[in-house]
């Protein structure tokens, strides 16, 4: 049986209503799974006038409800916001409501009525706006599911990347880093590579400093006391990981091949290779927690939003990781 995918709406104000509507007149998409839309059903009216569509909103409030059939958007309405919301500005109603999109997601996942979730963009500066004070999806998800090991992965053509930290400062984030974490991201890189059929994947560790530290030639010992440790244990449990190695020549190396996922210290070193190889058609994965999210790899894209032009590349490519990680029925 195809999986029930929950498509969250994200921010109203940004291109999420959009490139749902456009991602969702492929029907390549229902012949891989069962979408349903977590949002507002007057949004979705406003994005098919957007991007010129003739898909129909079947607006439900049980997910029993959906009909699945190409041509008709099933959303599951929250009756949070009207069509008279601002388009491509920062609103804490906006923000509130991607927060109740992606609590109702999670607790549909948690009752077993849908098999993935996949993320539309939210705005940080709204969510924060609305009293919800998370950096983005990754830590909702941890707070609402409990989960205390997790990790962004980021997934372009030809490369993988985990992250050790994410959305904190350069200084703080160096801060944080640990060997308890870095040796926790190794091992949840290697679990999530051998659930996608893997079965021994090459994973290799970025330094944190340039070239590594080349052997206490430039930083305070980063290397040597925040990363080889935990490298070394993840070796010795018979994990194929090597670091910490130069993140300049890294990212080159795993895109020929010589690495199935990069261990990134922090957000930018992370996302930039991730960014350059496929802004359109990365995805964001959400790796440890107990149920399936896959996100597209942008923002909301205030400045473009409204006017029908966002690409709906990255969240078709979401949709297919997701139907990929779903449990099989």
């Amino acid at each position: 049986m195809k999986p029930v995918i929950a498509i969250t709406m994200g921010d109203a104000a940004g291109v999420g209503p959009e490139i749902i509507i456009k991602a969702l007149g492929d029907p390549a998409i229902y012949d891989m799974c069962r979408p349903v839309i977590l949002g507002d059903s007057t949004i979705l009216k406003r994005a098919v006038k957007f991007v010129g569509s003739t898909l129909k909103i079947n607006s439900i409030v049980e997910t029993n409800e959906a009909i699945y059939e190409q041509g008709t958007v099933d959303c599951l309405d929250l009756k949070l916001l009207n069509d008279q919301l601002p388009v491509g500005r920062v609103s804490k109603e906006a923000g509130n409501a991607a927060f109740r999109y992606l609590e109702k997601a999670i607790s549909l996942a948690k009752e077993n009525k849908i098999d993935a979730i996949c993320t539309a963009p939210l705005n940080k500066e709204a969510l924060h706006l609305a009293g919800h004070l998370f950096p983005g999806h990754t830590e909702i998800l941890a707070e609402l599911t409990g989960t205390e090991d997790f990790a962004m992965m980021l997934t372009a053509p030809n490369l993988r990347v985990i992250h050790v930290t994410t959305h904190v400062g350069l200084i703080k984030a160096v801060e944080m880093i640990n060997p308890t974490r870095v040796y926790n991201v190794i091992k949840l890189a290697d679990q999530a590579l051998k659930k996608a059929g893997i079965s021994s994947p090459k994973i290799a560790v970025c330094g944190i400093n340039p070239h590594a530290g080349e052997n206490g030639l430039f930083g305070n010992g980063e290397e040597e006391g925040k990363i080889m440790p935990a490298v070394q244990k993840a070796v010795s449990e018979g994990i194929e990981v090597v670091g910490p190695l130069p993140a300049d020549t890294l990212f080159f190396r795993a895109t020929r091949g010589d690495f199935d996922i990069i261990v990134a210290m922090y957000h930018d070193q992370g996302h930039g290779p991730i960014k350059v190889l496929g802004l359109e058609s990365g995805v964001n994965i959400t790796v440890g927690l107990p149920i399936i999210r896959t996100s597209v790899d942008h923002g909301t894209a205030f400045d473009i939003a409204g006017k029908g032009i966002a690409s709906e590349e990255s969240l078709v490519e979401a949709l297919r990781q997701a139907v990929e990680l779903a449990p099989k029925r």
